[in-house]
């Protein structure tokens, strides 16, 4: 059995990302300076002893900077992965690695509880708002006027950065700060959000020696979805493995197996990251439950076992730290809402995309399953205004955020997706804990892109909002659970921090320090709290209210989950 940790008071000191690093000192046009200086001879004695103690003081600082850490970071995703579904049957390689580290028993998505905006919070450690990437689809009109844009794709990734400025994702990702360090990285993904998780894939840092800079295949590899970055690097691979696979299962195997036998070829990088699309993909057209997802999630187990075993084979699982995290959880929908007929009926000119230049007042909706997005053309507030009081009497919103804080909503700010190119309404549909065909709880109403039955996410629901973590390796705890509030926005400083690297800037997420050994259990200098907030307004038929529970511990925010419902005057 595993120990459970209890929540205990803070402790006395904080816990920082990573100690400051010395200056690199050690590059090669310092070197050639000292080099020149010793071919320099000087009559006086005294500048003699001035050089000697320069150039004493050189080399001090070249030894003085710190070896590069003897870890290696693997993070396995299992896209979708409820927690509730790992057991010893089930998944019998997750489970006996949960046996020899850490459970995190109350782990979070950030929300919305969507891929492509948990992946990017995974190598960042910034919340949605910060990072820019705040839902799976969005409407960016800079990049695509008429249309609603899938926020992966390589032509929409390529034009953010190209208006941006390299900022398409705001800031640095951790596969960024590794490879701008000089370590090489590996990115592996069966779904196209890798290429969210490291993009710069050629880029030469300018913050490395000129003299030891190296091509882009030697410090960072991506592949997503078959394709890769350098696109030379697939060419060795395809022809041992064959071409990516058309089967979602054997995109998974495919994927892990180019990492374990190709990737790793001279040895296991600083970090890699393994995107396996399972059981996402087959539980979107299946259910959570059902036995095409099970079947999924055994898949999802047997590429583990793979990965573990290709560790084993290399002699390197004991400098290993390995994550096995999921995205997001997963609900049944209960009922597939077609909000574009229902506002066209409410007389809003509401579209999914516009045949003509949009004009003002008319509202761009953006689906994301258990989520939906709404832009309002002109940002008008009197049409913002009617919608929202439409949403808070419908029958199937269940928490409304809006960017000017509407009476009866929470602000954007509240579920950290505020930023500039941000909706002005977002809403979360209605769930509860109601069981499917299959016994599997959580059941939502969702929008009109998959039908009753079906499985899908990007609601507040807690079975959309709490998915898996299991960490284990030389710097976890063995056989210990932690039931503090965790994120998926802790994964990146806490990497970080085992990796000896220090992030330019202050993350959102914090490093698990409570689960790491060497410390006394509870997360240093933080304290901890939950909290519920709420919003209502009333209406001459009856009254919205609307809740959100929020976690904290020290400056690190969770949401648990959030919900709503309209009551109608003597109901």
């Amino acid at each position: 059995m595993f120990r459970t940790k209890l929540v205990r008071t803070p402790a006395r000191h904080s816990q920082g990302v990573a100690a400051s690093s010395p200056p690199p000192f050690g590059n090669a046009r310092l070197q050639r300076r000292t080099g020149d200086r010793r071919f320099l001879f000087y009559d006086s004695r005294m500048l003699r002893i001035i050089f000697l103690l320069s150039w004493i003081v050189c080399v001090f600082a070249i030894r003085a900077e710190p070896a590069k850490s003897d870890r290696h970071v693997v993070v396995v995703v299992w896209d979708g992965m409820r927690p509730d579904f790992v057991s010893e049957e089930r998944t019998p390689t997750l489970w006996k690695l949960a046996r020899e580290g850490v459970t995190f028993r109350n782990h979070h998505a950030v929300y919305p509880s969507a891929t492509q905006v948990n992946g990017t919070a995974l190598v960042t450690g910034i919340y949605p708002g910060r990072s820019s990437v705040i839902a799976n689809y969005a409407y960016r009109p800079e990049i695509d006027r008429m249309h609603s844009v899938s926020v992966e794709s390589p032509t929409v990734v390529a034009k953010g950065d190209e208006l941006s400025g390299g900022k398409y994702i705001s800031v640095p990702t951790i596969t960024d700060l590794l490879q701008r360090a000089g370590e090489r990285t590996v990115i592996a993904s069966a779904k196209t959000v890798g290429l969210l998780l490291d993009r710069h894939v050629g880029v030469a840092w300018a913050s490395k020696p000129m003299s030891h800079r190296q091509d882009a295949d030697a410090t960072g590899i991506t592949l997503f979805a078959g394709q890769a970055l350098p696109r030379d690097i697939l060419t060795p691979i395809t022809a041992a493995l064959g071409p990516f696979p058309s089967v979602r299962l054997q995109r998974d195997a495919w994927t892990t197996k180019a990492v374990t036998d190709f990737l790793w070829k001279d040895g296991v990088p600083v970090l890699s990251v393994i995107w396996l699309g399972e059981p996402d993909l087959t539980e979107h057209e299946s259910a959570p439950g059902a036995p095409p997802a099970l079947a999924a999630i055994k898949s999802s187990d047997e590429n583990l076992a793979v990965v573990l075993a290709a560790l084993d084979s290399r002699v390197a699982r004991q400098t290993t730290d390995l994550f096995v995290v999921s995205d997001h959880g997963f609900s049944t929908i209960g009922r597939s809402v077609d909000l574009r007929k229902i506002l066209t009926d409410a007389d809003f000119v509401a579209k999914s995309e516009f045949e003509k230049e949009p004009k003002p007042g008319e509202i761009m909706l953006v689906g994301n399953g258990g989520s939906v997005l709404f832009y309002v053309i002109g940002q008008d507030t009197t049409v913002t205004r009617r919608l929202v009081e439409f949403l808070q009497q419908s029958d199937f919103a269940g928490v409304i955020f809006t960017k000017q804080g509407l009476p009866g909503t929470f602000h954007l700010n509240d579920a950290k997706i505020d930023n500039p190119h941000a909706p002005d309404v977002v809403m979360a549909f209605r769930w509860n804990d109601s069981k499917n065909h299959f016994g599997t709880p959580g059941m939502i109403d969702a929008d009109w892109q998959r039908k009753a039955g079906e499985g899908t996410h990007a609601t507040l629901s807690r079975f959309d909002m709490h998915n898996t973590l299991v960490a284990a390796g030389p710097d976890f705890r063995r056989a210990e659970t932690d039931n503090l509030p965790t994120g998926n926005v802790d994964l990146a400083p806490t990497i970080l921090h085992i990796l000896g690297i220090k992030a330019p800037q202050e993350m959102d997420g914090r490093v698990l320090s409570e689960a790491m050994v060497n410390t006394d259990g509870v997360p240093s200098g933080r304290t901890t709290e939950t909290k519920i907030i709420e919003a209502k307004k009333d209406f001459t038929a009856g009254k919205w209210r609307q809740s959100l529970r929020i976690s904290r511990v020290g400056s690190t925010i969770y949401l648990d989950e959030g919900n709503g419902a309209f009551s109608r005057t003597g109901d």
